[in-house]
This record gives C-alpha cells, structure tokens and sequence, in this order.
C-alpha cells in the first residue's frame, strides 16, 4: 500500500467557486485514471458553505452583515451543515480513491481527525474527538471542521483548520449548526501568529503518514489544466 503516489499542489489563495470547480475536474480526472490522488491545501476569501443537509437557519447573519464583512454564501454539495471559510485558515482537499486504501467513510473521517490532531500535537496541543461530532476539538472548542463527499469511492472536499482565523466572523453563522460550542484556532490557543506555511508542510507530513503514500509529487495547478 506505501507505493502509492500522492500529488500534492499548495493553491495558496483562491476564490472558493473556482476551487470548487477544480475539485470536480480532479475528481473526474481521477474516475478516469488519468492522476493519481490529489491534495490540495489553501485559503478562501470569507465565504459561509452550506453542505446538503443544512438549515438555513443556521446563517443567522443579515444581508447587510454579508456585504459588510464581503462574505459569499454557496450551497454545496458535501455532507454536513454550515460553516466559515476565510483568511488565515488551511482548508484541505483530498481528492483520493478509498479504493486504493480503504474504502469506509467512518475510517476515512477518523484518518482527516487524525491528520490534524498530530499536527497540532507539534504545537503542544493536545487536541481530540466529540463522540457526537466530527471534527476535531480542545475540550469544547472545535479548532477544525470536515465536510466530505464521496462519489465512486472518490472523495473531495475535506477539512477546514483555523490558523490565524478571524473568529468574529463565525458570529454569523450558527457553525455546523452547534449552539452550546465555541470555536478556537491556532492563534488564539498559542497566543501568537502561526506560519501558514509552516502548518501546511507539517498537515502535508502527517496525511503522507495517516494515509500511508510511498511517493509525492508536487506540481502547479497548470498541470491538471493539461490533463482535462
């Protein structure tokens, strides 16, 4: 299983409905065989997602706050409720064949936790599980959130992992539709600024580990345009 090739490409900052599309055109690439799995890690403009399976209730902040702040609202495709994107935070796409690992939705949920629970372990934090919720938590503080879907045993979307977010901007929403937790990030648990860089080598080390790849390659998102 450690032969395995993962392709790694860091998009830096993007606009979410561009990384959007892209993770469609991986995924279908990746039905096709033409690339082996993918990771991509960045960072969205401020934007709220609503997963398939979200109450719109839970976007409690008004037109006016959305201009305000310049935060863009999608409905999505992935399983899970609401959620923040923005500055500061590494968002990670796995565009992975379970297949080719393990083909279970639990174990592959468990394994993005575990990706981020031994990242932050680096930092000193000591980080887990909810029972009840998916993510990963300091005690009732949820550092990060996971969203997936699963579409022939291929996954995309993935996880969200505040660094150096804005948290204020949580207030418009009611996060995963959670009212009694708070949210926390890097920053605010270490008391100081986090390389985002310096994070995104450390989460791309642990998902090589968690998800046992013998081999990665590093590329620029130009070379899947050649591949479409």
């Amino acid at each position: 299983m450690n032969s395995r090739l993962l392709t790694y490409c860091n998009l830096n900052f993007i606009g979410y409905e561009e990384a959007w599309e892209f993770q469609h055109e991986l995924l279908q690439l990746r039905k096709e065989k033409k690339i082996t799995d993918v990771f991509l890690l960045l960072e969205h403009p401020h934007t709220y997602t609503l997963g398939k399976t979200a109450d719109k209730k839970n976007l409690v902040g008004s037109k006016e706050y959305l201009e305000e702040n310049k935060i863009s609202v999608f409905e999505i495709d992935r399983g899970g409720d609401i959620t923040y994107h923005g500055p500061g935070q590494i968002v990670g796409y796995p565009i992975i064949n379970l297949n080719e690992w393990h083909n279970d939705t639990h174990k592959y949920l468990r394994a993005l936790e575990e990706v981020i629970i031994l990242t932050c372990k680096e930092y000193g934090l000591e980080t887990g599980r909810n029972p009840k919720y998916t993510g990963v938590w300091i005690e009732n503080r949820k550092i990060a959130a996971i969203g997936i879907k699963i579409s022939n045993w291929i996954s995309m979307h993935g996880f969200a992992f505040n660094i150096n977010t804005d948290l204020q901007l949580f207030n418009g929403i009611i996060p995963c539709g959670i009212t009694d937790k708070e949210v926390t990030s890097l920053e605010k648990e270490l008391g100081k600024e986090v390389s985002i860089e310096e994070v995104k080598e450390k989460l791309l080390k642990h998902f090589i580990e968690v998800f046992q790849y013998g081999t990665i390659e590093t590329v620029q998102k130009d070379k899947f345009i050649l591949l479409a």
